[in-house]
């Protein structure tokens, strides 16, 4: 059988071709969007390849300043957090070649940056974007898949842009994915009509759609938490995970695995079901994963998929964030696994 032709198919369905279909939907649709969303896939070909390379350009190693989370987890940037962060700032605020020549968005939230970067006022859109540039950067230097996060919300109004156009609940999202850089370079995204999945085709420089509609197991096998600090957890995640291993109904025990990359760890969840937590604890009783860039776009996608997010409090993207960095608990993954811990909660609650 002769494979060359594969490289001559017509039926693949790019993601370039893939939004175009979306947006003939919407016959009022003026591009925008459209646009915006090319110049992050762009972004994500760019980290891609340097992500790469990284080695051989002597991108892995300390940059020698600390991102605005340094004060509370010692974090120092690494090289290839500064050039993820410019990239995709650089990406969003310019439309590059794009034939319109316009701009689309008014304001950026990043992980790096330790304010929102609010666009030119000649330059602005209609669409505020919050991104981690490069989650799971502590795993560079052994090869560990690290990725992009993003989620994207329109500005309330047509006045003035502020914070509180970017400060919403996670459930008023119009679009959230991430991309993960690892043995291939995978790209998934909802614009709240399911998930799909796109791998890049180096030969083709192109995302090719691999994981259409992408639904969640109802229920796993497979739990996903640093047990590490399970000393400082609260009593609704203790007995939860000491169900998971040793549970009383003769069922078999979930399998363990953790990687410490939220995107790595999130997108087996999405693939194989079970459930990622990242608990409140007596070191952070606030959580550890900020929720505009981190909790809100991988909640969107669990519930898109017909999975749950819960903060241990409330359904995720109900959350009401108060300032761009701000932290909170999270449990998501198969909607049956997270139920049970809604009601491990709800029965402390009560008592």
């Amino acid at each position: 059988m002769d494979h060359s032709a594969d490289a001559f198919r017509t039926d693949l369905m790019t993601i370039t071709r893939f939004v175009l279909n979306e947006q003939s939907k919407y016959p009022e649709s003026r591009g925008d969007f459209t646009i915006l969303l090319s110049h992050i896939v762009l972004g994500c070909k760019f980290v891609c390849s340097a992500v790469n390379k990284a080695g051989l350009a002597k991108l892995i190693g300390l940059a020698g300043e600390t991102n605005v989370q340094a004060s509370c987890q010692g974090e120092e940037q690494k090289k290839l957090d500064v050039l993820s962060n410019e990239v995709f700032v650089k990406a969003l605020v310019s439309s590059g070649r794009t034939v319109t020549q316009i701009f689309l968005q008014c304001i950026l939230v990043s992980e790096e940056d330790e304010e929102a970067t609010f666009v030119e006022s000649s330059l602005r859109g209609r669409y505020c974007v919050v991104f981690d540039p490069l989650d799971g950067s502590s795993n560079i230097d052994c090869g560990v898949s690290i990725g992009t996060i993003f989620g994207i919300y329109t500005v309330k109004d047509d006045g003035e842009p502020a914070l509180d156009d970017v400060l919403q609940p996670g459930k008023n999202m119009v679009a959230a994915g991430y991309c993960m850089y690892g043995s291939s370079c995978t790209l998934v995204i909802s614009t709240g009509g399911g998930v799909n999945g796109f791998t890049l085709d180096p030969s083709l420089g192109e995302f090719i759609l691999t994981h259409p509609d992408i639904k969640i197991p109802k229920k796993g096998k497979i739990y996903s938490v640093n047990e590490g600090n399970a000393k400082n957890w609260d009593g609704p995640t203790a007995k939860y995970v000491e169900k998971c291993k040793f549970p009383k109904d003769g069922s078999s025990p979930k399998s363990l695995r953790y990687i410490g990359s939220m995107v790595a760890d999130v997108h087996r969840t999405l693939l194989y079901g079970g459930i990622f937590l990242y608990p409140a604890d007596k070191k952070s009783p606030n959580g550890k994963l900020r929720v505009l860039y981190e909790v809100f776009p991988m909640s969107f996608l669990m519930e898109q998929a017909g999975g749950q997010a819960f903060t241990g409090k409330q359904r995720a993207l109900d959350l009401l964030p108060t300032n761009i960095h701000e932290r909170s608990p999270i449990f998501l993954g198969s909607y049956d696994d997270v139920e049970e811990i809604i009601a491990l909660y709800a029965a402390e609650e009560s008592t």
